[in-house]
């Protein structure tokens, strides 16, 4: 002990513990033993004095105490594992941004982008991690997010990206017939549904001024839209996503819109970072690519093709 403060890896192993409920898993995680990450908690709590885990045979439960602590171990240890990245970054390749992302935007539109931000600034590595839900910077180490939302998040500063504009419905083009199809055969299949977006069908259907029919709720629920369009791919039914998404794969025709009726949404995708925080030079040459970026997206969207 220095100063109070715990060994560093006694803290790693009861926050493995914590987060994956068990010593075994955490022993697998860290590459030690079992009966080494069990003293390494156990001799955590007599030192604190406080009990942080219930043991009842061979599982076990954070306390309040215990939960509390957790989390703010995590929190430290993620700022300890950003700032040595960041000296790593900044000796051997130059600066570093860790960029906190929604995973099917960064999949088919940012990540396709980021060769062409590396070729102006090679001296600046761009690091992703997936983030679905809001969240306070405070808590976290990044140092920007790219989000989906009606506005920016508050005590934030950045740029709006784009509007999503739209969400149309796809689906396979051999799950239609041969001829013209229309939402008679589309309502005949089974409806893929965003557990984020759960009303998003019912408003489509309302849009059209078509009756939402209560067995169109019952189709399979996924998180993400990654997990929704490779659902729509293998061929399991039809789902509404935003258009930018599958934009290439409706033009080339592996994907096809069983009706041209589209839902409008009034969301968009927002880059924002910390208000209180010093912008460095590399988020300024981020933000001002991204910039750029969104600029030809949007061009491109008003002619009506993907970029």
């Amino acid at each position: 002990m220095r100063n109070g403060i715990p060994n560093l890896g006694a803290l790693q192993a009861f926050e493995a513990t914590a987060r994956l409920g068990s010593f075994s898993r955490a022993a697998d995680e860290l590459a030690l033993t079992h009966s080494a990450v069990y003293r390494q908690v156990t001799g955590l709590e007599e030192r604190l004095g406080v009990q942080l885990l219930t043991r009842v045979r061979r599982r076990i439960a954070l306390t309040d105490a215990g939960e509390e602590y957790a989390a703010r171990v995590r929190h430290h240890l993620e700022q300890l594992e950003k700032d040595t990245f960041g000296l790593i970054s900044r000796a051997g390749m130059g600066r570093s941004l860790h960029i906190a992302v929604l995973p099917t935007m960064a999949a088919t539109w940012l990540l396709p982008r980021l060769a062409g931000f590396q070729r102006l600034h090679g001296d600046i590595a761009v690091s992703l991690s997936v983030r679905t839900l809001p969240f306070q910077f405070a808590d976290h180490p990044y140092d920007a997010a790219i989000y989906h939302a009606a506005q920016m998040w508050p005590q934030t500063t950045g740029i709006k990206l784009f509007d999503e504009g739209e969400l149309v419905p796809v689906c396979l083009p051999e799950l239609l017939p041969a001829g013209p199809a229309g939402v008679e055969e589309m309502a005949s299949l089974p409806h893929l549904h965003m557990l984020s977006r759960p009303d998003a069908w019912r408003q489509w259907y309302d849009a059209q001024g078509l009756e939402y029919l209560p067995w169109m709720s019952a189709g399979p629920r996924y998180e993400l839209f990654t997990l929704t369009l490779a659902a729509v791919e293998a061929g399991l039914g039809v789902a509404l996503v935003p258009r930018f998404l599958v934009q290439d794969e409706l033009a080339a025709g592996r994907l096809a819109a069983p009706s041209p009726g589209v839902l409008k949404v009034a969301e968009a995708y927002f880059f924002g970072y910390p208000s209180s925080s010093e912008r460095s030079g590399a988020l300024s040459a981020f933000e001002s690519w991204l910039a750029g970026m969104a600029a030809e997206h949007a061009a491109a969207a008003s002619e009506g093709t993907a970029t």
